[in-house]
């Protein structure tokens, strides 16, 4: 038997349905006419009832619609007809109601400011958009002003107006400076809800030239700025000389810059104001306080608690906010100031507006003709709203009559409807703060059934969970709906399903067996329409192995586990959150198949982690706790109680260790009166302890914090305690650091370090200065300061010893008896110089001075030293006398002799000694002169050879730049190099010191020589300058050799002269490629040969000097060596005049000069860094010498 499903009775949706209710009640909300059937328009976009425009770009006046037939449109502006074809600016979109006003060409925005008002109509009626006012935003410039400086005493109270021009829409107001940055607010500064800048007192760091108001335009992306605002806070020292100046002692030290007060508000004004706020608005509450310290604020509401999740706190508590605010919301709020001398309290009545919002907005109602039905408008608001209809757009009390439609109040009620009642019904509800315009259609119609949700659907679905099945239809009249399951037909049993009204069908729990075809059938009088419906159980997904908790240490690695079975037609895909989020883009973690795997884990690695396993139709999750060892939670609920003058009991209740067991409990201070903002060590206590018994000071703005401490570290500091201010006494200790020195030969200046505000213990800190002679009879002499670090005794004495004491007080009394401390008043030069100077000349740069001390009276201060002056005042050598800057030497202490080391020989100096103490020097001892004995000179300044011919070479030089003494003579030592490299006997010539140039005859010629050159004084011998050179060749002999070598003209010693020549070459060329490759050759023994030739060793055999081994030996000498051209040698280049050669050339000449050497293999040295090694020998000048 088939079962027929009409209307289903009403049933109860279990919990775990309940998120199918959103879904059902969008289907249910109203019947949609399909687009291809006649029906009134609807409108399905319009701009926004204010619409503040862009003046720059564009006006775009949205108006879209649909309906059948499309909709035609029409606008209205300010209430009358807008004819757009007669405005060339203003274009209507084909199909469309969109207006678009082209001012970017040409126009003014302003020119089309209004209310404007769109209609689409069809043959079935006439919808309207709400009234759209169209204003262009407006960022005006701010109104030129000039700004007077702002000067106040440090701890007064400010506000900096801003006052932004009036923009559409308003400005966000901010404060920077100069550079575009922000300006730091606080509980102390901070900014107000009208955008001045309000200040609870002000500091010494206020002081700046740029307090700068900017207004941001966000609309049309501008910011305005306002004229820069100078503030001048004078400090407390800046005062105390203010009032030094211009008042008497008592009037000074009596004064005080700033003084400590209770709160009182700066905004708002009196006890007591109103506000009023409209529903779903942001309330916004402000109260802004002055005072010394700085005020908290508090909030509460009377008769009443503030609701939990609506409400913030802004701008350090001062501003108060509710969020989607309800009348609910209203009543009195009460703000509070408190520090601590006193709290004062602001009353805020509040009262909620609101503008009309719908209970009931009217639906869309297809009727077939002789139906009934009703048309329901409801809104609420406060004030209570007015409900009007209008019909296609006219008020309905001037519409045409329709015998079926009845109106009452917010409803119509339609009776036996026929196809002319087809209308749009307008319904406003408006009061004093705005209105609400909702258009319904009535359309009456005859239809048959049509099924609107596609054919042959297919549904997947999860077992045990509800299954939907769709069966959106159209009909008029309203069809019936009846489900079928299966070929057969079988019927559905009404206890396990549902038929929604929609048509919808519900099967509560799906199981395997309700896999199946499913048939929905719609009926009315018109006809019948049906769809098949396809509907698959899958087995459900299943996490069968999850995560499991983890402890881990900082810095170890961490693994969790996911396994996952699912339907074997679904593919899973895996995915791991932490903390509900996406996992770190970190290295560190790696996600395989199974698997997270942390490694490196850190503090910020605890957490949730979760493992999620989706398919197209259910996810399932499973989820662990990472729980790192780490440093303890912060302590809270911080309580103090036994609050005496001197002591108080402050209990905590401790934080999460971590699973690291708390060790210690660290517990700071913080004195709000006189050191806000920093943090004091107070004590430590066992980690087993909750309470600890305080020691205070008096005068003191106690705040607490707690630090829990473990294993691995200090926790956050704990919430900040209450405050509490302990009772004024006087002060328990004297200031420290007392000193008495003179800065004026007349005068005493006491200074010492100031105690601090902690230190004060009560109001009216001071001062008590005394002194006296140490060595004199008189009476303390006493004077009362303020609370500054320094006082000036005039008229002492020069440097005459005084007993000091400095002691603290208050206005609660004196501190204990000071410690006296010794001190002297001011210094003055001394006034004797220091006798019996004389001078030990130890050697020619050294030499000792001696003398007396003065008497201790006459240095009138402190003895710091004596000083030596002296200076260089002739040359013994030129007898020329010329002035040279003076030198000075210190010698510390009450020393009576100093060395004067660094002096030049042979050479006049003079010096004078004076005593010096801390004011400065005193006159200076006669003038004692001294002389330097001489010593050896400098090498010559340069040797150069010149003119060299076949037996003689022509040296000349400069005489040393320093010769410290009387030249005496020059000594020229020679000797020849042989074509092995050996040295041959050296000649040895004295030449007078007079002479620059010295001619040397009968020499070897096409011999090298190599010189060394040298002066002398009386003192000895100077330093030595080196230098080779070589005569020319006999050009006879080798004229000579020309004429013997006729031969050469034969055929077969030409040949061979070529081979040879070639060999040579090529011998050459791979000399200097092996030596490019870095190696260096063995010429260092050699060098050591150039050295002096006094101390070479001599052949025992025939006393002649040791072979000469230099590294220019090692390859012939030609025209061109790395002598310069001028001959001339410099000090620092004579040790390195020859070039190293490769492998080394054992190279010879014969009697005319020939080269007739041959490249032997010696020992190889280590290669040569950079361009040590030299060139290799010219294959030209090699043959040249076969003529």
């Amino acid at each position: 038997m088939q079962l027929k499903i009409m209307m289903p009775k009403k049933k109860h949706l279990s919990a775990g349905r309940a998120p199918l209710i959103l879904f059902l009640c969008q289907m249910i909300s109203a019947l949609e006419v399909p687009l291809d059937l006649v029906q009134p328009p609807t409108i399905t976009q319009q701009s926004p009832k204010d619409y503040i425009i862009d003046p720059r770009e564009n006006i775009v006046i949205q108006c879209e619609a649909k309906g059948k037939p499309p909709p035609s449109f029409s606008w209205t502006r300010n209430g009358t007809h807008f004819d757009i074809d007669k405005d060339p600016l203003v274009t209507m979109k084909s199909g469309s109601g969109t207006l678009t006003v082209n001012i970017m060409s040409e126009g003014k925005a302003e020119t089309y400011e209004g209310v404007y008002q769109c209609t689409a109509r069809n043959e079935r009626g006439a919808a309207i958009s709400n009234n759209i006012v169209i204003r262009p935003s407006r960022s005006p410039l701010w109104t030129k002003e000039k700004l007077e400086r702002i000067t106040l005493r440090n701890g007064q109270s400010l506000v900096l107006p801003c006052r932004p021009p009036v923009g559409l829409p308003p400005p966000i107001i901010f404060w920077m400076d100069n550079s575009f940055q922000r300006l730091p607010q606080s509980e102390r500064v901070s900014q107000g809800l009208n955008g001045d800048l309000y200040f609870s007192n002000v500091l010494p760091e206020d002081t700046r030239e740029d307090y700068i108001c900017y207004a941001r335009f966000n609309h049309t992306q501008t910011i305005q700025q306002k004229q820069p605002i100078s503030v001048k806070v004078i400090s407390v020292d800046e005062l105390n000389d203010t009032i030094a100046a211009n008042l008497s002692d008592t009037e000074f030290y009596g004064a005080k810059s700033h003084r400590e007060r209770p709160p009182t508000f700066l905004t708002p004004e009196g006890n007591a104001s109103r506000k009023e706020e409209l529903r779903g608005n942001v309330l916004s509450l402000e109260c802004i306080a002055e005072g010394l310290p700085t005020p908290i604020i508090y909030w509460i509401k009377e008769d009443g608690t503030l609701p939990i999740n609506r409400t913030f706190y802004r701008n350090f508590k001062k501003t108060l906010q509710i969020v989607q605010v309800t009348e609910a919301d209203s009543g009195n709020y009460q703000c509070i100031a408190k520090n601590a001398l006193g709290a004062i309290h602001h009353v805020i009545s509040v009262t909620v507006k609101a503008a009309p919002y719908w209970i009931i907005a009217p639906q869309n109602l297809v009727l077939s003709p002789g139906e009934d039905g009703t048309l329901i408008c409801r809104a609420n608001g406060n004030p209570k709203p007015r409900i009007s209809w209008l019909l296609n757009g006219i008020p309905i009390e001037i519409a045409p009559d329709d015998p079926s439609r009845k109106i009452d109040g917010d409803t119509i009620i339609f009776s036996n409807v026929q196809e002319r009642s087809s209308a749009v019904y307008q319904c406003n509800a408006s009061n004093e703060y705005g209105y609400l315009l909702a258009n319904a259609f009535v359309n009456v119609l005859a239809e048959p059934p049509r099924i609107l949700t596609s054919a042959d659907t297919l549904y997947q679905v999860i077992a045990n969970r509800p299954a939907l099945l769709d069966c959106a239809f159209f009909g008029s009249p309203l069809p019936t709906i009846e489900w079928f399951k299966g070929a057969k037909g079988s019927a559905l049993r009404e206890d396990i399903y549902v038929l929604h009204e929609n048509g919808t069908l519900e099967i509560p729990v799906a199981q395997k067996d309700s896999t199946g075809t499913y048939t929905c059938v719609a009926r009315n009088k018109l006809g019948m329409a049906k769809n098949d419906i396809h509907l698959e159980i899958k087995d459900p997904t299943r996490i069968i192995k999850q995560p499991e908790y983890a402890v881990v240490q900082r810095g170890s690695t961490v693994s969790f586990e996911c396994i996952v079975k699912h339907d074997h037609t679904l593919i899973p895909t895996i995915t791991w959150l932490k903390d509900h989020r996406e996992l770190p883009s970190d290295g560190r973690f790696t996600v395989d198949k199974d698997h997270l795997v942390v490694t490196d884990v850190s503090d910020d690695d605890g957490g949730t982690y979760t493992c999620v396993a989706n398919t197209t139709l259910d996810n399932v999750s499973a989820s662990a706790v990472l729980s790192v060892v780490d440093v303890p939670n912060p302590p809270f609920d911080l309580e103090l109680t036994d609050q005496l003058d001197r002591s108080v009991q402050l209990s905590w209740t401790p934080g999460d260790d971590n699973n690291s067991p708390i060790t210690k409990f660290i517990i700071e201070y913080e004195d709000a009166m006189h050191e806000p903002g920093l943090w004091h060590h107070q004590i430590e206590v066992s980690g087993a302890q909750t309470t600890a018994q305080l020691k205070l000071s008096p005068y003191v703005n106690y705040s607490f914090r707690v630090m829990a401490v473990n294993s691995l570290g200090r926790s956050l500091p704990s919430e900040a305690s209450e405050q509490y201010l302990t009772k004024a006494a006087e002060p328990d200790k004297n200031p420290t650091a007392v000193e008495g020195l003179g800065s004026e030969p007349d005068n005493l200046v006491i200074t010492w370090k100031p105690l601090n505000g902690f230190e004060s213990n009560g109001p009216g800190l001071q001062y008590k200065v005394s002194w006296r002679q140490k060595d004199g009879d008189d009476e303390w002499t006493s004077m009362v300061v303020a609370d500054v670090s320094k006082y000036i005794v005039s008229g002492t004495p020069t440097f005459v010893p005084y007993l000091i004491k400095v002691q603290a007080l208050n206005d609660a009394g004196f501190a204990p008896e000071p410690a006296v401390v010794l001190g002297h008043s001011g210094e003055d030069l001394p006034m004797v110089a220091p006798g019996n100077v004389h001078v030990n000349v130890v050697n020619s740069t050294l030499a000792e001075v001696h003398w007396d001390p003065v008497p201790l009276k006459s240095i009138r201060g402190h003895l710091q030293g004596y000083r030596i002056y002296y200076w260089k005042a002739q040359s013994s050598s030129t007898r020329h006398r010329r002035h040279i800057e003076k030198k000075i030497l210190t010698f510390q202490g009450s020393k009576t002799h100093g060395m004067l080391p660094g002096l030049e020989p042979f050479s006049h100096y003079t010096l004078n000694v004076r005593v010096v103490n801390r004011k400065g020097e005193g006159p200076a001892s006669p003038d004692r002169a001294f002389n330097t004995p001489e010593g050896v000179p400098s090498a010559p300044s340069s040797l150069k050879i010149v003119n060299p011919t076949l037996d003689s070479l022509t040296l000349e030089w400069e005489p040393p730049s320093h010769p410290n003494g009387i030249l005496t003579e020059y000594t020229l030592k020679y000797q020849p190099i042989n074509s092995t490299h050996e040295l041959g006997p050296l000649v040895d010539l004295k030449i007078p010191a007079n002479k620059t140039r010295w001619t040397l005859k009968n020499l070897n010629f096409s011999t090298r020589y190599k010189f060394y050159f040298y002066a002398q004084t009386a003192a000895g011998s100077g330093s030595q300058i080196t230098e080779e050179a070589i005569t020319t060749v006999d050009e006879g002999k080798m004229a000579m050799a020309s004429r013997q070598v006729d031969i050469a003209t034969q055929g077969w010693f030409i040949g061979l002269m070529c081979a040879v020549a070639l060999l040579i070459l090529i011998l050459l060329i791979v000399c200097f490629i092996r030596r490019n490759k870095g190696g260096k050759y063995p010429v260092k023994e050699k060098e050591d040969a150039h050295a002096d030739p006094e101390i070479q060793p001599m052949k025992e055999d025939d006393g002649t000097f040791g072979e000469y081994s230099d590294a220019e030996d090692h390859k012939p000498l030609k025209k061109g060596s790395r002598t310069p051209s001028d001959r001339t040698v410099k000090k620092e280049d004579s040790d390195d005049s020859l070039v190293d050669y490769g492998e080394g050339v054992n190279g010879q000449f014969n009697e005319d000069g020939s080269f007739i050497g041959q490249y032997s293999g010696k020992k190889e040295k280590e290669p040569a860094e950079g361009n040590e090694s030299s060139e290799a020998p010219s294959p030209v000048n090699a043959m040249n010498s076969f003529v």
